[in-house]
């Protein structure tokens, strides 16, 4: 009779002789007690991770999966898995140590996992892990720390909204007699209240504070900021000083600007509009974009003035919106959005957390020495949190050019031909929190800016037709069109 065995299995009295037979021939191997493999190569530690939850629930079948691996739904760092079960004896294989505990069996809000076990229900799970227990030696803890339990329901609440929390408490306080678990139901009754801003409990968390002070903001979007800080501090760029300039180079830059956003004139329709005042009857609203935007990258002094504290970015950007955005007032200018927003696949911050992810934001900005640096950080971290309804790309450049503009450097334009550069090198540092395209696409557009003759507008847009900056982005990639740096 032919008996199948699968790649991971558990043995058994039926087994037992069968077992000892092909391990004899070499067509087993002993992963750990009770423990086998058919796999003759694989390393054992990855075939256990693999197999991790099947070995778990034929050694330890009715148990209840609790503590922080109740929380974090996999091993811990260390290999770790908490267990409430009947069975005493812990278990150790390659990459993967199993810790049964007495405790309560599986209540009726837990819920089936892999056939054979069970998982704690969320509000079991934050009990549990608000409960004290000494640490292993050279072990993880079993439970969480209170800080990683603040930022797990900030998370929640960031994610599924007050009445998630509201839920949550309502099945502790069902559930925490059974358990006997009346002190941490306090304890977790006070997060929420002050999460949800109606206790004031004493927090732990960074995150958990600044939503008890009303400045809650987005964790995810601080990791993607800390990586392109980190790849800035160490990138060496050129100073490039532009020598003159006339109302040519503030125009190109928010005819470009408006360019990527979809705002399209043609150049002589656009310096009408800027120039003598001519709105199109049929274009009020496009119009007014690109001569507010032109009134803002033209104003000297403006351009000169860079935030050096949270509230002066908060100022800045409010006053830059409300002049970029006049000519729609639907859009509410120099007012952060009350509803979410996204370009793509790209959610960007929720409301709720603009401010506070814009402040928490700022404070890479004091490490970056050079105007470079601090001008692609400007502008991801403005683009990235994208805190108004419209104009946040426009708002993100101009904040950017401020940068430079104040150290004497040369402004960043991006042409119609390089709109595709400049948004893929975007997505690669938002989805991928890749920083170097975001660089090495920024830096090449201010070369090439720094290169085109900016004295006469004439000799401007020339040397801009020349180097193919008004091409389609699409129709220059099919006949194998790039932007030209000039050449004197």
């Amino acid at each position: 009779m032919t008996i199948f065995l699968p790649e991971v299995f558990v043995s058994n009295k039926a087994l037992a002789s069968h077992i000892s037979r092909e391990l004899k021939k070499g067509h087993l191997r002993k992963i750990g007690s009770k423990v086998y493999t058919t796999n003759l190569t694989e390393p054992m530690e990855r075939l256990v991770k693999r197999h991790a939850w099947f070995i778990i629930k034929e050694l330890f079948p009715g148990a209840v999966i609790v503590d922080r691996t109740a929380l974090e739904h996999r091993p811990a760092s260390d290999g770790s898995i908490f267990l409430v079960s009947t069975k005493k004896r812990e278990v150790l294989l390659p990459g993967l140590s199993i810790y049964p505990r007495k405790g309560h069996g599986p209540l009726d809000t837990d819920k089936p996992f892999m056939e054979k076990l069970y998982l704690s229900c969320p509000a079991r799970a934050y009990l549990e892990n608000l409960s004290q227990r000494r640490k292993r030696n050279d072990s993880v803890s079993r439970t969480l720390s209170r800080k990683e339990l603040e930022e797990k329901l900030e998370m929640l609440l960031q994610g599924a909204g007050q009445s998630a929390l509201q839920n949550l408490r309502d099945e502790a306080r069902k559930i925490y007699p059974e358990l006997g678990l009346e002190k941490e139901f306090k304890i977790l009754d006070g997060l929420i209240g002050t999460l949800l801003g109606t206790r004031n409990a004493l927090l732990t968390s960074p995150i958990a504070k600044a939503r008890r002070d009303g400045l809650p903001y987005d964790p995810k979007r601080l990791d993607l900021f800390q990586k392109l800080y980190e790849s800035l501090a160490s990138t060496s760029t050129l100073e490039r000083i532009i020598h003159q300039e006339s109302s040519a180079l503030p125009f190109f830059e928010a005819y470009f600007s408006n360019f990527i956003e979809g705002t399209e004139f043609k150049v002589a329709e656009a310096a009408e509009i800027i120039f003598e005042g001519k709105i199109p009857q049929n274009r009020p609203e496009d119009a007014h974009d690109i001569l507010g935007t032109y009134q803002i990258t033209s104003d000297k002094k403006e351009m000169t003035i860079c935030p050096k504290t949270e509230d002066e970015l908060i100022h800045s950007l409010k006053y830059r919106h409300s002049f970029l955005m006049q000519g729609r007032p639907d859009v509410r200018p120099g007012e952060f959005k009350i509803i979410s927003n996204q370009a793509g696949s790209t959610l960007f911050v929720d409301p709720a957390f603009v401010e506070g992810t814009l402040r928490k934001g700022f404070g890479w900005l004091h490490g970056l020495t050079t105007p470079f640096q601090r001008a692609v950080f400007m502008m991801f971290l403005i683009a990235e949190v994208h805190p108004f309804q419209d104009g946040n790309g426009r708002c993100a450049r101009i904040m950017m050019n401020a940068e430079l503009v104040s150290a004497g450097q040369s402004r960043i334009i991006i042409p119609t031909i390089y709109r595709n550069n400049y948004l893929s090198a975007l997505k690669a540092m938002t989805h991928q929190g890749k920083p170097e395209a975001l660089i090495r696409v920024l830096d090449f557009a201010q070369k090439y800016t720094s290169l085109i003759d900016w004295s006469d507008f004439k000799r401007s847009q020339t040397m801009l037709l020349a180097t193919n900056a008004f091409e389609d982005p699409n129709t220059a990639d099919v006949f194998g069109k790039r932007l030209i740096l000039p050449q004197f």
